[in-house]
């Protein structure tokens, strides 16, 4: 129950050995596990008070992001997001760590911010005002000597519509009561991709984000640990047939490979494909025996640039060299 509730916590279950092969019989429960964990998730409602504060900051003067994280990037909140944006005009965006999050031609885009500090700041340096959908204040994941910790920029004022732990579907859908967008068309919606054929040639990053924005089929689940390789596939893939995307939520890798089998395991209707990193691949490689055992519709893409770019990448980041 703990490690199901949004935001994530750290349980710890401690059995004796006999629980291992005796008979044990249900917990006492006055509703099943699963709908105890999904009221847990639903989390506390935004107050009045942040809802009148966001509607202000979003119907403002100068450019505005309405920063979306957690279940805010599921394709309801993502709808309520695209009406709010068309009838205030204000920019949407999601945090960088997704752990899912809908996409694909007729969805509304929020973009990524990126993982880039340089790149995070010219990404949100004209916003005057950013509101927090389900997110966090926008912070780098690591400290680089010389740049900043905050990316958004110094000026900007911060809005918090709903914390983590609240329910931002909620907040966004009283959001949109309160500026009478509720039956608008969402703006920023993803148009189909227009390209006819397979680039061909040389293989190139870029050339594979083509293939995969033709290839993605319909409702599939597409777990991303492409790492430095697959940095720039979600613009590429944006007007894809409509899929979700998972992520990494943190720095630890490895979580590719066993994300796709539970994610196949969860919904065997659906066809899952991961794009990995061949440093992050090497950690739980296991993974794929039991896709194989368990004859899981899963297709497994290995970018194997035969070394450990992340960590080069971080090193230079940080001063280190080599």
């Amino acid at each position: 129950m703990q490690a199901n509730t949004h935001p994530g916590r750290i349980a710890t279950l401690i059995l004796p050995a006999d629980a291992a092969w005796n008979a044990v019989s249900a917990a006492a429960s006055d509703s099943p596990l699963a709908e105890r964990i999904a009221a847990a998730n639903r989390g506390a409602r935004a107050s009045a008070e942040a809802v009148h504060d966001a509607a202000r900051a979003v119907s403002g003067a100068g450019p505005t992001l309405l920063l979306l994280g957690g279940t805010a990037l599921s394709e309801e909140g993502l709808v309520l997001a695209g009406r709010i944006a068309a009838r205030t005009g204000c920019a949407l965006m999601s945090e960088f760590y997704v752990a899912r999050l809908a996409r694909g031609a007729g969805r509304v885009v929020a973009p990524r911010i990126p993982y880039v500090v340089d790149l995070a700041v010219a990404a949100l340096a004209r916003f005057e005002r950013i509101v927090l959908a389900g997110a966090t204040p926008p912070v780098a994941f690591f400290a680089y000597p010389g740049k900043p910790g905050m990316l958004a920029p110094p000026g900007a004022t911060l809005h918090a519509l709903a914390a983590p732990h609240e329910d931002p579907v909620a907040a966004l859908r009283a959001l949109a009561d309160e500026l009478d967008a509720s039956t608008l068309a969402p703006a920023h919606v993803a148009a189909p991709s227009t390209a006819a054929t397979v680039p061909q040639g040389k293989l190139t990053l870029d050339g594979v984000a083509a293939v995969l924005a033709a290839a993605i089929p319909e409702n599939a689940i597409v777990v991303d640990e492409a790492i430095s390789s697959g940095r720039a596939f979600g613009a590429a893939t944006l007007g894809a047939a409509p899929h979700d995307w998972l992520s990494a939520m943190g720095g630890s890798i490895g979580f590719g490979l066993p994300a796709a089998l539970g994610a196949a395991m969860a919904d065997r209707a659906r066809r899952v494909l991961v794009l990995e990193g061949d440093g992050s691949a090497m950690y739980t490689p296991q993974a794929l025996w039991t896709m194989a055992r368990e004859s899981l519709d899963v297709t497994v893409v290995i970018f194997a640039n035969r070394s450990y770019r992340i960590l080069r990448g971080e090193l230079a980041g940080v001063g280190a060299g080599e």
